[in-house]
């Protein structure tokens, strides 16, 4: 790679690293597990590798290095759900960490103004269509056996 080619990904990598950032404001100021900084370095990586791909391999095929990101991000992603008392938590996480890597492969590719597109709507996804689905959920009822058997695990525990 040319001395020029090096600065032009280093501004790719920039402007990745900012276009994550949006996306992880909302999830760091949600409190989620996968905030600001795990969006950044995952734009940021997956723009590297994306890259690496296409600009120190040209007679390679940059497919297999996409797919590669592709599958190592699910098994980030996986690792951000949990379940806990027969319900998932922390899949729109997993799916912002998927889409970062998406934009961040789209940077890699030079296509930074489509990932400028992507992380706006994914940032509308995220922080105004949330608004929207937070009154559309029907409240869960709590058992009143539930909440006397939770308090009597607890009272249990402390002593």
């Amino acid at each position: 790679m040319s001395l020029y080619q090096q600065a032009e990904a280093v501004f790719y990598l920039l402007v990745a690293a900012v276009l994550s950032m949006l996306i992880g404001l909302d999830r760091e100021r949600h409190y989620q597990p996968a905030g600001l900084r795990t969006h950044m370095l995952v734009g940021l990586g997956a723009c590297l590798f994306t890259m690496l791909s296409v600009w120190a391999f040209p007679e390679g095929d940059p497919a297999r290095i996409a797919a590669q990101i592709v599958s190592g991000i699910g098994f980030i992603g996986a690792g951000t759900i949990l379940q806990r008392k027969g319900s998932v938590h922390h899949l729109t996480t997993a799916a912002s960490i998927w889409a970062t890597a998406a934009v961040g492969m789209a940077v890699g590719a030079g296509a930074w103004f489509l990932a400028l597109g992507a992380s706006v709507i994914i940032w509308i996804i995220l922080a105004i269509i949330r608004v929207f689905t937070k009154y559309s959920r029907p409240r869960r009822r709590v058992k009143r056996e539930d909440t006397l058997k939770e308090a009597r695990e607890s009272n249990e525990a402390e002593q």
